[in-house]
Parts: structure tokens; C-alpha cells; sequence
């Protein structure tokens, strides 16, 4: 009998699973988001969408569209995964939903992200994807260590050729 894959699917965040959100970030993330943080999850759409594993959920990802010196990025706010299903697809299958909407909209310039600079896994995980370091901002974190960040960005126009100089 021939053995089941594991299933991921994504699914919508709503006023009667955000409880699971919440808690999951608790568990993934070393820092609190505020009530206003799941309040507007709540209004962004297809940005934000919790990962299924068998019906279980385990990951889940938040983003916003942001305008920086008049070009339109696709901020990823929170992107994690309950460590027990990390490196079983769950990850890239939230990365790429976010690469698909960015992609389908057209319109955005570019992805970016903070990462702790002492997170090598995350680092790795998204420099496979085309994530570079762009900066590093000096006590970006409260009440954790190291409090430092760097700023992970994937150019989208580059790739298309519209900056080709």
C-alpha cells in the first residue's frame, strides 16, 4: 500500500482562526505582536495565509505593500514555521505564495524582510530563493539578543530586465 505524502495547503486567516495565528507566532517568533499587528492581518487579504500540514496548522506568513523612495515593495512582516516542520516544503510553499502575488500583480519592485542577524537557518533559507542583504539596522529588535537585523530583499524588476542598464 503505497504511503501518503503529507499534505500542505494554505488557507485563509479569519476572525475564528486568528487565535491560531497569534499563538503560532508566539511559539515561532522572540518577539510579541501587538493586537493592532493581527488586527490588520486581518484586512490584508491573500497577504497573509496559514499553512496547513494535514489540517494541522504549523506555518504561517503576513505581509503589506510599502512605498520606500517612491518604489513598491512587498514587505513580508512575520514568515515562520513550528520547528518540528521545518524543512518538509511548508516554508517554501508560504515563500512562494508571496513570490506568486508579487509576481501576478506586477507592480511591485521588490520583496523584502528583517532577519535577526543570528539566524543563520532564515538566512539560509531565503539566500536560496535570491534574498541578498541589503542593510543591517543597528538595534532593531526590543528586549532580545543580538538586537540587530539584517534587511533581506529579492529585486523583481531586475529579473524581469526593466533595470538592465
Amino acid at each position: 500500500m503505497p504511503v501518503a505524502l503529507p499534505r500542505i495547503e494554505l488557507g485563509d486567516i479569519t476572525p475564528h482562526n486568528i487565535k491560531q495565528l497569534k499563538v503560532l507566532n508566539q511559539v515561532v517568533f522572540p518577539v510579541t505582536y501587538n493586537d493592532k499587528f493581527y488586527k490588520d492581518v486581518l484586512d490584508v487579504g491573500e497577504l497573509a495565509k496559514l499553512a496547513f500540514f494535514n489540517d494541522i496548522v504549523v506555518g504561517a506568513v503576513c505581509c503589506r505593500a510599502d512605498m520606500q523612495e517612491g518604489m513598491r515593495k512587498l514587505y513580508i512582516m512575520t514568515l515562520g514555521c513550528l520547528g518540528p516542520y521545518r524543512r518538509c516544503g511548508v516554508g517554501k510553499k508560504l515563500l512562494d505564495h508571496v513570490m506568486k502575488i508579487a509576481e501576478d500583480d506586477g507592480q511591485y519592485d521588490s520583496i523584502f524582510l528583517h532577519v535577526q542577524i543570528s539566524n543563520d537557518e532564515a538566512l539560509a533559507f531565503y539566500n536560496k530563493f535570491g534574498f541578498k542583504i541589503m542593510d543591517t539596522k543597528e538595534e532593531y529588535y526590543k528586549r532580545i539578543e543580538p538586537a540587530d537585523a539584517y534587511v533581506l530583499e529579492k529585486n523583481l524588476k531586475e529579473e524581469k530586465g526593466e533595470n538592465a542598464s
